[in-house]
């Protein structure tokens, strides 16, 4: 009999596989990234659909197999993407998360990005939509100091998302956005 893993997780994208069934990245509490196979997700009568669509942070049941994670069962916390409440909010998120992808190496237990990400979609749901670019440069700075890269790499310091914390970042806009490059040069992504 295979271990079950129960966990928190934020679903960070989907793609179809094979016929019905998709492949998921999620970014979990203890795990760190998981990439994992859904069997029967795409049908119109699964009952995991809702709890797994982007941006939903679910109390998850994955096992490991030989080929893989293989998600066993979910249950919806919070579906984020709903509580997004613009485009450009939702762009926002997709970008922190496809950043967190790109540096994450995969089931590698970094507690920090699971946390940070959830922290960010809150900050982008309840903060002030003009301090949400702020936010963003915040959460991927944050997100380069956790996985050891860029300069800020050496302080490790979470992300302040509170308003006044947000008001320095936007003033300070261009050399964030500097520091951020630089970082993700240094990562050779």
């Amino acid at each position: 009999m295979r271990h079950k893993y129960s966990t928190r997780g934020i679903v960070l994208g989907r793609a179809p596989f094979g016929e019905a069934h998709a492949r998921l990245s999620i970014v979990t509490d203890d795990l760190g990234v998981v990439h994992a196979y859904a069997a029967g997700l795409r049908r119109q009568e699964s009952k995991l659909a809702h709890a797994l669509a982007t941006f939903c942070e679910s109390d998850v049941v994955l096992v490991a197999g030989a080929e893989g994670w293989r998600l066993a069962g979910a249950v919806l916390a919070e579906n984020w993407f709903a509580r997004l409440a613009s485009s450009e909010a939702r762009e926002r998120a997709g970008r922190v998360g496809a950043l967190l992808l790109r540096l994450s190496p995969g089931e590698h237990p970094e507690r920090a990005a699971y946390a940070l990400f959830a922290r960010y979609l809150a900050a982008l749901v309840e903060g002030d939509p003009v301090l949400a670019e702020a936010a963003e440069l915040a959460a991927a700075e944050g997100l380069l100091a956790a996985f050891g890269v860029g300069e800020s790499a050496a302080e490790a310091a979470e992300p302040d998302f509170s308003p006044a914390a947000l008001a320095r970042t936007r003033a300070e806009r261009l050399e964030a956005i500097a520091r951020i490059n630089r970082g993700i040069a240094a990562s050779g992504l």
